[in-house]
Order: structure tokens, then sequence, then C-alpha cells
């Protein structure tokens, strides 16, 4: 199984970047993960929220390949504490034949067409982050929840 973080727009901020790439190189120790960046939609001024959610949407989609399990980092979704969320990876790395695609949406969240296509939503906290902080937090909690699988010592009971 493939597992990939679908994210709209570059991280900018380098401190991010350079956490962000640490844990995902960490992460691969355990399973084949990758993040896929779609690139910000240009000119959006003259979009209302409603349209550029639904042009970000589009470009979501298209990514998505058949046999794809999606789950949405959404506000609406489900919490895990971390050993549950390793549990439910152990789960997914059973079950899921192709991609695991997790995604983070863009500032106005997603189109009902991305959710639609969801099989999951998570949450990751009751609290507002910001989306390059989203993924720095989601990949960090991968890497956990991979660590707390293989018997590692990252995570104490």
């Amino acid at each position: 199984m493939k597992t990939t973080l679908l994210v709209v727009g570059k991280t900018i901020e380098q401190h991010y970047i350079t956490a962000i790439n640490d844990y995902i190189q960490r992460t691969r120790h355990f399973m084949s993960f990758e993040m896929e960046v779609i690139p910000e939609l240009k000119h959006t001024r003259s979009l209302s929220p409603e349209q550029q959610k639904e042009k970000e949407g589009e470009l979501i989609c298209k990514t998505f390949q058949p046999g794809d399990v999606i789950v949405l980092l959404d506000e609406n979704g489900k919490e895990m504490r971390s050993v549950e969320f390793a549990r439910w990876m152990e789960k997914k790395l059973t079950h899921v034949n192709k991609r695991l695609v997790f995604v983070i949406g863009g500032p106005y969240g997603f189109s009902p067409k991305v959710y639609q296509a969801a099989h999951e939503k998570l949450s990751l906290s009751k609290m507002t982050f910001s989306h390059q902080m989203i993924r720095l937090i989601f990949v960090e909690q991968l890497y956990r929840a991979m660590s707390i699988l293989h018997g590692g010592p990252y995570h104490h009971e």
C-alpha cells in the first residue's frame, strides 16, 4: 500500500519545510509515503470562496485513482488519540490495496465533490491551525503511529 498526503499549495515557511521533510523521511523507514502538492489557484480575487472551493475540488479529484481510499483531514472528522490512530493505520495497512490518500484542502475547505469522493474524515484537533502547521502535525502523527506499531520508543503510555 502507498500512502499519500495531498495538499493544496506549497509549504512556504522554511522551518515547516525542514520539519515536514524530516518526518516524511522518518516515515518512509516504515512505509511508502509521499506528499503531493496541488498548485494554488492563481487570480482568485474575483472568485467567491465557493467558486475557489469548486476549482480546488476539481484539481483534488483529478489526482484520485481507481481503488484509492480517500481520507479528508477535516474539522468535522473523527478525533483519535495517537494510539487509536496507530491501530486505525494498522487496519488500513492490511486492508487498503492501492493508495491511502489523506487530503488537506485549501483555505475555504472542501467542495461537495471532494466530500462525495471521500471514504472517511479525520480531525487532528478541535482547534484551528494554519494549513502549513497541519501538514507538520499530520506527518508527525503518522510517524508516531508507525513508531507505535513497530514498538519504537517514540510514544509512552
